[in-house]
């Protein structure tokens, strides 16, 4: 069974950072993807970013040169590392592992104030 935990959220001002991390329990396989998701209020749940096995990794545009994903595998993390914040990137953030199965974490807030 794996299980995703999500940390790091919380309130932060414009143009300040914050770091979310994602521990992953269970058994990562290589070629595993991971990802970082939001669904901001009133809206739709939203890919922003992806990394693959080798480090290779997927922006959405409105988080590129802003946000980093990376992933230390032998520790079983996942990372978002998000600069610049914009009162428009306040949503519910979850991370997402696809694996022989797909598993969600279960969110943390991220509220960006103005």
């Amino acid at each position: 069974q794996v299980q995703l935990v999500e940390s790091g959220g919380g309130l932060v001002q414009a143009g300040g950072s914050l770091r979310l991390s994602c521990r992953i329990f269970g058994t990562i396989f290589s070629g595993d993807v991971m990802g970082w998701y939001r669904q901001p209020p009133g809206k739709e749940r939203e890919l922003i970013a992806q990394i693959f096995t080798g480090g290779h990794t997927n922006y959405q545009d409105s988080v590129k040169g802003r946000f980093t994903i990376s992933r230390d595998d032998a520790k079983n993390m996942l990372y978002l590392q998000m600069n610049s914040l914009k009162p428009e990137d306040t949503a519910v953030y979850y991370c997402r592992l696809w694996s022989q199965s797909n598993y969600w974490g279960q969110g943390t807030q991220v509220t960006v104030s103005s």
